[in-house]
C-alpha cells in the first residue's frame, strides 16, 4: 500500500494537532523509510518480478526486520517513546506509535501471504488485494481521499503558500502511485532502489514539511 499510508496519515492530524504533518508522514511510513537501508546493507531482500501479483512487481523476499507484525510494535513503541522524550505530551505519542503499527495492518490487506508475523518465525500472511488492480484502486482511493477531506476540512491555509503546496503534494501522491501501478518495472538493482525511494521520500518529506509551516488546524484537541 502507497496512499493508503498518507491518507491514515492526513487523517489522524484531526485527532491529533499537535502533531506536525511531517511527523505523522513519518510515523505511517517509518518501516518504509528503514527498508531501502536494510536493502543496501544486505540484511533484507527483494526482486523485481514481474507478474508476481497484478499491482506490483516487487517479490519481498526477506524483510522481517522492518516488516513483521512484532517489530511493528516494537517500531511503533520505540517512536512513540522518542516522540514523548521530545515533547512530553503522552496523548500524542500514543497516535504517533500507533502511526507506525498501522502500516503493518494496510499492508496485510494488500501483500500476498509475504508478511511475516514474528521476525524469527516461517508464518507469513497477507488478503492479497493486489492480486486485483481495480479493487486496490479503490481500497487505497477511498483511504486516502477520506483522509485528505478530513485534513482539509479541518485545517486552513494561512496563506496562498499553505494551498498551492498541499495540491502539489496530492497531485505528487497520485502521479506517483499511477507511474508505481503502470509504469515499466524498476531496474533490479538495490542501488538504483535505493536511490529511487530515497527521492521519493525526501520529495513528500519536504513538501509535508512546506504544507506545515502554512496550513493551521481549526479544530481544538479534544
Amino acid at each position: 500500500m502507497f496512499l493508503g499510508h498518507y491518507g491514515l496519515a492526513f487523517g489522524a492530524k484531526k485527532v491529533a494537532p499537535k502533531v506536525s504533518l511531517l511527523t505523522l508522514f513519518v510515523a505511517v511510513e517509518f518501516v518504509d523509510i528503514l527498508w531501502p537501508f536494510m536493502l543496501l546493507f544486505n540484511v533484507e531482500k527483494v526482486k523485481v518480478h514481474p507478474g508476481i501479483s497484478e499491482v506490483t512487481p516487487f517479490e519481498f523476499v526477506h524483510y522481517p526486520y522492518t516488516h513483521s507484525l512484532i517489530m511493528g510494535v516494537v517500531w511503533g513503541l520505540l517512536f512513540a517513546l522518542v516522540y514523548w522524550l521530545l515533547k512530553k505530551d503522552l496523548r500524542s505519542s500514543v497516535i504517533v506509535g500507533l502511526a507506525v503499527l498501522s502500516h503493518w495492518f494496510l499492508d496485510f490487506v494488500v501483500h500476498i501471504p509475504d508478511l511475516p508475523i514474528t521476525p524469527f518465525g516461517s508464518e507469513k500472511v497477507g488478503l492479497g488485494l493486489w492480486n486485483s488492480m481495480p479493487l486496490t484502486l479503490l481500497i487505497e482511493s477511498v483511504i486516502f481521499f477520506g483522509g485528505l477531506y478530513i485534513y482539509v476540512k479541518n485545517s486552513k491555509a494561512l496563506n496562498n503558500k499553505g494551498t498551492w503546496t498541499l495540491w502539489t503534494l496530492v497531485i505528487f501522491f497520485i502521479a506517483s502511485n499511477l507511474y508505481n501501478m503502470f509504469g515499466p518495472p524498476p531496474e533490479d538493482s538495490i542501488p538504483v532502489l535505493f536511490v529511487s525511494f530515497a527521492i521519493l521520500q525526501v520529495i513528500v518529506l519536504w513538501l509535508a514539511h512546506v504544507v506545515d509551516r502554512n496550513r493551521v488546524m481549526v479544530t481544538s484537541q479534544p
